[in-house]
């Protein structure tokens, strides 16, 4: 019953952020980005061209363009991604067709460039990491992202410097600049937040009470550390403990390290890929007491 309880209270939370994330993004296209002729990429940015030379509601061209890329999501993603990719898509352009009446809010080009690519990053990121997509190239993204070590956000680059050369023939080089400029800002905070709490870290802790800190970890956080035998120069035999962990843990980390063993000295590493399941959620456990 817990079970059905926690997934449900998971659903809404995911429902909730998913519509912040497409209110974020449409905010960011509409009031900063499309009055200053800056372009978003992938699909998105062809609707923008085809809008600005054509005249056709953007969250027509939004919808329709994306249909065939939402099948590909679907076939490679699953169902429940592409219930999570039309509800975005659909709030998306709703708050597309809201915003488009709402006055500017500047029209200094390079204030729109980092505050529109900023907060479009945001609102994508966040539709990213709750699993949906309000971009039919970003669902090919998330699937070739799975088969190689790149990031979402650098294949969706990779799409958008093709678009960037063609909007520049239109608009002018100049606005290409820009555009591309805000989407490397945007590129930065969609990764940033898409991976964001759970990016990996690596802690590597040397203590001289391993054992004892090793099952407060495991207790505390839900993270298994392995143990090495080390010694120091000055300080001599010691346990080195190493365990991967999340950015967001780091703290809890060190001050459980601190109550246990002040003298204790910990490094934290960035860690740029994981094969296998060293990061797992927090579990109750009960260690047997030794007689």
């Amino acid at each position: 019953m817990s079970k059905i309880k926690n997934k449900t209270i998971r659903d809404i939370i995911s429902v909730i952020m998913l519509v912040l994330g497409t209110l974020i993004a449409s905010f960011a296209l509409e009031c900063f980005l499309i009055p200053n002729t800056i372009l978003d990429g992938g699909i998105t940015g062809i609707s923008i061209i085809i809008y600005k030379l054509f005249n056709i509601p953007l969250w027509v061209l939004v919808l329709f363009l994306n249909i065939p890329f939402m099948y590909i999501g679907y076939k490679n993603l699953g169902r429940k991604f592409l219930y999570r990719t039309l509800f975005s898509m659909m709030l998306f352009a709703i708050f597309l067709s809201f915003f488009e009446l709402v006055k500017p809010f500047t029209e200094e080009i390079l204030l729109a460039t980092v505050f529109g690519g900023a907060l479009y990053g945001l609102g994508v990121g966040i539709i990213i990491h709750f699993g949906g997509c309000i971009d039919g190239t970003e669902s090919v993204a998330m699937v070739i992202s799975k088969k190689t070590s790149f990031s979402v956000g650098q294949i969706v680059l990779v799409f958008n410097l093709v678009i960037f050369g063609i909007a520049g023939f239109i608009f002018g080089f100049d606005r290409a600049m820009y555009s591309l400029l805000t989407y490397v800002i945007t590129f930065k905070v969609i990764d940033l937040v898409s991976e964001g709490l759970e990016q990996a870290k690596a802690a590597m802790i040397i203590t001289s009470k391993g054992t004892d800190l090793s099952q407060e970890i495991y207790k505390k956080l839900g993270r298994t550390t392995t143990t090495i035998r080390g010694k120091g120069l000055i300080s001599g035999e010691k346990e080195v403990l190493y365990c991967v962990l999340t950015r967001i843990e780091i703290f809890e980390l060190r001050h459980l390290v601190e109550e246990m063993d002040e003298s204790a000295f910990i490094t934290i590493l960035d860690v740029s890929d994981i094969i296998g399941n060293h990061i797992k959620s927090t579990k109750k456990l009960n260690f047997k007491k030794k007689k």
